[in-house]
């Protein structure tokens, strides 16, 4: 049975998939598709209601994108988001001009009775990012939401189902945002909420089952959260007849290949042929004087490929090679949405050459992170999997800065795994006591090597050690972040443990750089 859908019709804005993730975590399945896509390919879809996103520039613009007037006629609810509803208004006779003042940041609106507003409150605050403003809304239209300096925060016309917000709903800062896009799959485009990640692992099993029939899969298994949830799945699906391939570049976290072999090859828990390639010296041999970090990371990305097929050609012929692919891999590869390429993902795109394989399978392609998260605890992957932090691909060739040696990974590792082990015994300290998560917990936090060596006095004696960097952020969506406060007595014990505990660490710093200016990672 085919779920019910949401369009999020993108015109090139940066909150196209944070609207997905929150229209799904009201349980309605949701799509990104570019406002190129003809209005046929919009009906093919089905869909129950559709959102409109994005755009930067003036809608008056003649360069800005526009869409087919026709869709408005379709009787399918929509709900216009920001540039959405200036296009809405825009194109059905109303008028959009440059705002007397612009408006950016919280801002409290007023609203009036609307489906929309139900269960929200007469005055809330939202989230306003805009330079022009409706002075005009179409005919058959009301108003039913203002503020001081935006007349038409929200307008609507009931009966032809089209709703539209200046604001943006979808982020945080809107008090009750989640609550009006609740609202409007519910109340105005009558959703039942269908989407499910224990229905969606039972019904991937079962496609799977159907399309591999007896065939052989091929997976590689990194330890990150995608590509364990894959290998959960296929091995609930078809068994023996998958073989995971984990390779071990030396550069993952202190313990971690260790823990992917007993979940994977020594518990019991899956049933699937398991194959550890341990390929560190391998690895620190070609790293060998790179200092230069995107040489690092091609270095790393292309050995990586070259042991997997070593591996594959091993095994022989296989009928499907799996993948990891996610939905925000896709539609930051240019392939979902409208919005600018925000990098290529390894998953979309760069497949292995000597792989002799007959097709491709992507089962978690149209899941977001947190519901791959889901997806991995039905299918019983243990929690400290499930929930492990980003990690990226390259590992800690990227927390180490310049040349990556055997001795650096030591430090790197035992240095971040104390930092871990102290925040995580903070945090839980602090909900025992309080009875809810500490404010200030970060989202991701490591620990970094640097390529700065200084002198220090331990004991008696005058040393010349390196200096490790303590990251930690917090973030909604990783696009923007903020350095984490973590208590200033855990960060004292850290630096403590570490400088006794590791050696060749004689400083420890602590990063404060938000992103942007910074990145979260260091190289």
């Amino acid at each position: 049975m085919q779920n019910e859908t949401v369009i999020v019709l993108d015109f090139g804005g940066q909150y196209n998939q944070l609207i997905a993730r929150r229209v799904r975590e009201c349980n309605v399945y949701c799509e990104v598709m570019s406002y190129k896509n003809s209005i046929e390919k919009i009906k093919e879809k089905n869909p129950v209601g559709i959102i409109f996103t994005g755009g930067p520039n003036s809608v008056y613009d003649e360069k800005s994108p526009h869409y087919d007037k026709a869709i408005f006629e379709l009787g399918i609810p929509i709900l216009g988001i920001c540039y959405g509803s200036q296009l809405m208004a825009y194109t059905l006779g109303g008028h959009v001009d440059t705002a007397p003042v612009s408006e950016y940041g919280k801002t409290e609106i007023t609203t009036s009775e609307s489906k929309l507003f139900e269960n929200v409150d007469k005055n809330t605050v939202v989230w306003m990012s805009h330079t022009d403003y409706i002075d005009k809304i179409p005919e058959g239209f009301k108003i039913t939401a203002y503020s001081n300096d935006c007349p038409c925060a929200a307008y609507e016309n009931e009966e032809k189902k089209l709703y539209a917000v200046q604001y943006h709903p979808e982020v945080n800062h809107s008090v009750q945002g989640q609550q009006m896009l609740k609202n409007f799959l519910f109340n105005v485009c009558g959703c039942k909420g269908d989407w499910l990640m224990s229905d969606f692992a039972q019904k991937s099993i079962q496609a799977l089952r159907e399309k591999i029939g007896d065939g052989k899969v091929l997976c590689a298994l990194s330890g990150g959260v995608d590509s364990s949830v894959l290998a959960g799945l296929l091995s609930r699906a078809i068994g023996k007849q998958l073989t995971c391939v984990f390779v071990d570049h030396g550069l993952l976290r202190k313990n971690e290949g260790d823990e992917v072999e007993e979940v994977f090859g020594k518990s019991g828990t899956f049933d699937l042929n398991f194959v550890r390639v341990n390929a560190q010296e391998r690895y620190y041999k070609k790293l060998e004087g790179q200092t230069e970090p995107e040489s690092k990371r091609k270095i790393i990305g292309e050995e990586f490929i070259r042991v997997f097929e070593e591996e594959a050609k091993k095994i022989g012929a296989v009928d499907f090679l799996a993948q990891g692919t996610i939905y925000p891999d896709v539609v930051e590869s240019g392939l979902g949405g409208e919005s600018t390429v925000i990098k290529s993902h390894h998953n979309v795109g760069g497949l292995p050459e000597k792989v002799d394989f007959k097709e491709l399978i992507e089962p978690l392609r149209d899941l977001f992170k947190d519901e791959v998260r889901k997806v991995g605890l039905e299918l019983g992957l243990p929690e400290y999997l499930v929930f492990r932090q980003p990690f990226p691909g390259p590992g800690l060739g990227i927390r180490i800065i310049g040349e990556v040696t055997a001795d650096k990974v030591r430090i790197v590792q035992d240095s971040d795994y104390i930092y871990r082990e102290e925040v995580d015994k903070a945090a839980k300290a602090y909900k025992e006591e309080n009875g809810k998560d500490a404010p200030w917990m970060p989202n991701q936090y490591f620990a970094a090597l640097t390529n700065m060596r200084s002198v220090g006095v331990m004991g008696d004696e005058r040393t010349y050690d390196y200096a490790v960097a303590l990251r930690a952020v917090t973030t909604v969506d990783f696009m923007t972040a903020e350095s984490a406060q973590i208590p200033f007595e855990v960060l004292q014990t850290v630096m403590t443990r570490i400088i006794n505990e590791v050696r060749g660490v004689n400083r420890v710093f602590y990063d404060l750089t938000s992103k942007p200016p910074g990145t979260i990672e260091f190289e």
